[in-house]
């Protein structure tokens, strides 16, 4: 893997690192690895995060604090310790806290985001990043040094994981990356952030639900169930679907009610497009359209969509799960906000064929981990 080392430790750019910069802060020992990195763990614009060598069974979810490290919480709330080397199932609705094999010291004006990975979320993988002293969860202030944590809890299935799982990736950035309303629009007039001239750009895209499933065969999307095999988060095209998800069908209304406790994969109405130089997240949770959240694993990489990395526009598959009360959900209603980034510079590769890229051109899917449904893409 090439290494970038002629950028200064105070010569960052602003905006989101691409792949190019993040090799470089693993050339200026920013980025510190137990052991050799895989292959393709540098994304376009992104770090794949790697499970260590242990998990601790905790009793509750916590954040450190500004006066303790993340080791003293565990001490306080371990249950048991399991090691993680062969593998081990971690159990659904149990919390576990997993030292990560990458940890930091980074620049002074340099800070990360963390997020599930894509596969992650569609298991319903519920799964944060923690940092000594944290305030916040999946964020790491400018110019962190020390060890990262995976708050790692299944909600729907049980899973088997091992050293050197990837369930979380990170970002880096420097200044202020978010594009204000207007540069929303701008880009959207000039590039075409959405294929939909029904959807209003604003403080980013907004995007609504699919529940009329044109052109698969009125399928609108899966619910998964609730006592199912072990999935093995390491191991591709392996499952059948019907062993772990009830499809849904379209029946004639344009409607549904989502149960509280429930776990689905739905798809947006629309097709969206993340140019090359801006990268974009998915807010998980937005009150204003309601009480569920919508999306685990947020991160979009540049060239989602994008034509030229064999996209032309791409569905956003959304993991829905209702909070506290049923909610009905009619076709077309908004579900979520799609927030753009500017890049530092555009990564040497883009998300898509070139990377073999799981969701690239999608519609509605399933992870990773699952055979192919009927004539679902």
């Amino acid at each position: 893997m090439p290494l970038i080392g002629t950028i200064g430790m105070t010569s960052w750019p602003d905006g989101i690192f691409s792949s190019q910069l993040i090799e470089a802060l693993f050339a200026h020992g920013a980025i510190n690895v137990d052991t050799p990195l895989d292959e393709d763990q540098i994304q376009p614009a992104s770090l794949d995060m790697r499970l260590g060598t242990k998990a601790f069974r905790v009793r509750s979810s916590f954040l450190p604090g500004p006066n303790h490290s993340v080791a003293e919480r565990i001490e306080d709330l371990k249950l048991h310790e399991i090691d993680l080397r062969d593998g081990a199932v971690l159990e659904r609705g149990c919390i576990y806290l997993v030292p990560l094999l990458e940890h930091l010291k980074l620049p002074e004006n340099v800070g990360a985001s963390a997020n599930p990975k894509s596969s992650t979320g569609r298991l319903d993988i519920f799964t944060r990043v923690i940092c000594d002293k944290a305030r916040a969860f999946d964020m790491i202030p400018d110019g962190y040094s020390g060890p990262l944590y995976l708050e790692v809890s299944p909600r729907t299935f049980p899973i088997l994981a091992r050293k050197g799982s990837r369930l979380t990736q990170m970002r880096f950035r420097k200044g202020q990356t978010r594009l204000s309303i207007d540069e929303h629009k701008a880009l959207h007039q000039s590039q075409t952030l959405v294929f939909d001239p029904n959807t209003e750009v604003a403080n980013g895209v907004s995007l609504s639900i699919d529940l009329m499933g044109t052109g698969r065969d009125g399928l609108i999307g899966f619910r998964s169930k609730r006592h199912t095999p072990v999935v093995d988060v390491d191991e591709k095209n392996a499952l059948e679907v019907l062993d772990f998800w009830d499809p849904l069908f379209n029946r004639g209304r344009t409607d549904m009610i989502l149960d509280p406790d429930e776990f689905y994969i739905l798809v947006s109405r629309e097709s969206v497009h993340v140019p090359p130089d801006f990268a974009a997240e998915m807010l998980p949770f937005d009150h204003t359209v309601g009480e569920f959240r919508v999306h685990y694993a947020g991160f979009f990489d540049p060239g989602f969509g994008h034509d030229a990395a064999g996209g032309k526009g791409s569905r956003a598959v959304l993991e829905v799960r209702s909070h506290e009360v049923p909610f009905l959900l009619d076709h077309g209603q908004t579900i979520g906000r799609l927030i753009y980034e500017r890049m530092a510079e555009r990564p040497r590769m883009l998300y898509g064929t070139e990377l073999g890229s799981n969701y690239q051109a999608q519609s509605l899917k399933l992870s990773k981990h699952f055979l192919p449904f009927g004539n679902l893409r």
